[in-house]
C-alpha cells in the first residue's frame, strides 16, 4: 500500500523505525464495505468521529481483529458508548469528560486509554485544552482509577504547505517532553497523534506515533 510505503520512508528519513508509527485510517462517513476492503489491504486501526455512526460499524465488524480509535470531539453524554467500543480515545480535553469516561469505564471494569487533545495554535474553532493548561489537566486526570493517559493529540492549523505546519508538530513534541520529564505517576507520554493526509510526513519527522489518514486511503468524501 502506497501510504504505508510513504510512512516507512518518512520514518527512515527521520532516523526512526517504521514499526513505531501506526496508521489510523479515518473512516468517518465510509461504508462498512470500504472498511472491509481496507482490512484486506492490511489496515488494522480505524478512527471514527461520530458515536452513532461508529456503533453501526462496530456492530457490523466486531468479529474482525482491528482496533477502534475515537478521534472526534466527544461529548460527556456519549462517554458510556465510547468506553464500550474504543481502545483509544484521542480527544480528551476537559476534566469533566475524563471523569465521565472514568465513571463509565469503571462500570465495565475497563482501564480506558486516552490521549489529551491540545489546541496547539489556540484556534477558536478547534477543540482541545490550551497549552498552558495541559499539564494541570493531565495531573488531574492521572488520579482517575479507570483512565490511563498515553500521550497527546493535536489538530494544527490548515496550510497547503506541510512545512508551515511542522512548527506546530514540533511544539506538541516539546510539550510532550516537558510533561514526560515531570514523571507524573500513572501517565505515559509514548503517543503523539498528529498528522493527516496532507502533512503526515512532516508530523513523522517531528515524532508522530499515530497518523490519522483518511483521504489518501478512501478518497475524497462526498
Amino acid at each position: 500500500m502506497a501510504i504505508q510505503q510513504r510512512i516507512a520512508e518518512a520514518a527512515e528519513q527521520s532516523g526512526r523505525e517504521a514499526a513505531d508509527i501506526r496508521l489510523v485510517a479515518v473512516s468517518k462517513t465510509m461504508p462498512v464495505e470500504k472498511l472491509r476492503a481496507a482490512m484486506d489491504c492490511g489496515i488494522t486501526v480505524f478512527g471514527e468521529n461520530y458515536i452513532q455512526e461508529a456503533r453501526e460499524k462496530f456492530n457490523a465488524l466486531y468479529a474482525q481483529d482491528v482496533s477502534w480509535h475515537f478521534i472526534g470531539h466527544l461529548q460527556s453524554n456519549k462517554a458510556k458508548y465510547a468506553v464500550k467500543m474504543f481502545d483509544l480515545i484521542h480527544s480528551v480535553d476537559s476534566l469533566k469528560l475524563a471523569r465521565e469516561l472514568d465513571k463509565q469505564a469503571a462500570k465495565i471494569d475497563k482501564i480506558q486509554e486516552v490521549l489529551v487533545q491540545v489546541n496547539i495554535a489556540a484556534e477558536d474553532t478547534k477543540s482541545g485544552v490550551a497549552v498552558s493548561a495541559a499539564t494541570e489537566l493531565i495531573e488531574s486526570v492521572s488520579g482517575l482509577e479507570h483512565i490511563s493517559v498515553k500521550g497527546l493529540m493535536t489538530m494544527p492549523p490548515y496550510f497547503n504547505a506541510p512545512e508551515k505546519v511542522r512548527p506546530f508538530f514540533a511544539s506538541l513534541r516539546q510539550l510532550r517532553d516537558q510533561i514526560q520529564a515531570l514523571e507524573i505517576p500513572g501517565v505515559g507520554m509514548d503517543e503523539l497523534s498528529m498528522g493527516m493526509t496532507g502533512d503526515f510526513e512532516a508530523a513523522i519527522h517531528e515524532g508522530a506515533t499515530l497518523v490519522r489518514i483518511g483521504t489518501a486511503i478512501f478518497g475524497e468524501r462526498q
